[in-house]
């Protein structure tokens, strides 16, 4: 399977473990923990197949910006979680790197 299919796959697995973690209340609560442990160990086996083919340092920027981006959405309408203005600039920044990554870096393998 194509790269960066996986690395996707791999960041979705890895925001459902986030949030199942959140509602896991410390891992008192059985089903999101185990939730959150299974999306986390998917998401690790994919982004470790993942790095067999793309840089790192790529892949791992993508991976925890995408991550923590779209985390952020989530936690804003599940939790009601609203970030402040420098939350938002943040979030913009760590946007414009992956984009700055994809588009101009040339370790991507475009």
């Amino acid at each position: 399977m194509n790269a960066w299919i996986l690395l996707f796959i791999s960041i979705c697995a890895e925001i459902c473990g986030t949030t199942a973690l959140k509602y896991s209340n410390g891992f008192t609560k059985p089903l999101p923990t185990i939730l959150a442990l299974s999306a986390f160990l998917i998401a690790f086996y994919l982004i470790s197949i993942v790095f067999k083919t793309l840089p790192v340092g790529l892949v791992y920027a993508i991976w925890s910006g995408t991550g923590i981006v779209l985390t952020a959405v989530i936690a804003y309408f599940a939790f009601g979680q609203k970030p402040d203005l420098a939350g938002f600039i943040g979030m913009a920044m760590i946007i414009a790197g992956v984009l700055v990554i994809n588009l101009f870096s040339k370790s991507t393998g475009h």
